[in-house]
């Protein structure tokens, strides 16, 4: 049934005969070339780069002390849906940092790594995971100071 619908526009239509040929110049893209697109992007829009664009928010904020000063803020407090933009480019960096241990993790499996390199590959993945999560943390009772308070 699906088939038929899908036919239906080539029975009235001729597909035309066309010999289009690659390019020369264009060739596959190298992996790591794909991965750093991949990580650019997954940067840019973890950090809010799209609710940057549309609303337009200040890079920092600002707050008075008990003194009467102003002081710079990197963290919009109590707004779960606002950030300022660093709060957004520091964010998207410890969530990039956590992304790459897991990489750094998966490359421990190569049966041709000497052991010493393994250990160094292991102790430096897990070293990125934990101090992503608990930046991650400690950004989120910046964020929410009352958050997961008993």
């Amino acid at each position: 049934m699906l088939e038929a619908i899908y036919n239906l526009p080539f029975l009235v239509f001729e597909v035309p005969n066309l010999k289009i040929r690659k390019p020369s110049w264009l060739a596959m893209p190298q992996p790591m070339t794909i991965f750093l697109l991949v990580l650019v992007s997954y940067f840019l829009v973890t950090g809010g780069i799209i609710y940057d664009v549309i609303v337009e928010p200040p890079s920092v904020g600002s707050t008075t002390d008990e003194h009467g000063h102003s002081r710079p803020v990197a963290f919009m407090a109590y707004r779960v849906n606002g950030q300022y933009i660093m709060e957004g480019l520091a964010s998207s960096f410890m969530f990039g940092l956590g992304a790459l241990g897991f990489i750094i993790l998966d490359r421990t499996h190569d049966p041709s790594t000497p052991k010493f390199n393994r250990g160094l590959l292991i102790f430096v993945g897990f070293a990125c995971i934990i101090i992503s999560s608990f930046a991650c943390y400690a950004f989120m009772k910046i964020k929410l100071p009352g958050y997961l308070q008993g």
